[in-house]
């Protein structure tokens, strides 16, 4: 059964706008439809997640891969922020989320973490020219 089209109201578009910024910045990645939600990708690998109210979650987050020592300290420290999401969260995603009070800062962090981990070494020595 195909997953419905999530809405994007009015409040919640900025924010996935910024998002979708944030991921479509990276050399070689693009964005794909999957589950209802927008998906983020780089040579066919997903690295990012939008989480939509998915399946009733009340919040509005990003779910990408993470290093597990990085996941573990900022779950530990913001757990109000951070958390395990369901499905992916013990192939060692993490769920950052994105309404309330947000530090995009430390949100495109935690997107390059998850963009490092599948990018093939070409678009890493691409994308760490752009960042020298």
């Amino acid at each position: 059964m195909a997953h419905p089209i999530k809405e994007i109201t009015d409040e919640i578009a900025p924010i996935i706008e910024r998002l979708r910024a944030l991921c479509l910045a990276l050399p070689g990645t693009w964005e794909k439809l999957a589950w209802g939600e927008p998906t983020f990708r780089v040579k066919d690998r997903m690295f990012a997640q939008v989480d939509n109210n998915h399946h009733g979650s009340g919040h509005i987050a990003v779910w990408c891969l993470s290093p597990p020592d990085a996941r573990e300290i900022l779950i530990e420290n913001a757990p109000e922020r951070f958390f395990v999401p369901p499905y992916v969260g013990p192939k060692g995603w993490i769920g950052a989320r994105l309404d309330g009070e947000c530090d995009w800062d430390q949100v495109a962090l935690v997107i390059e973490d998850a963009y490092r981990m599948v990018a093939p070494k070409k678009l890493l020595a691409e994308f760490d020219s752009r960042s020298a």
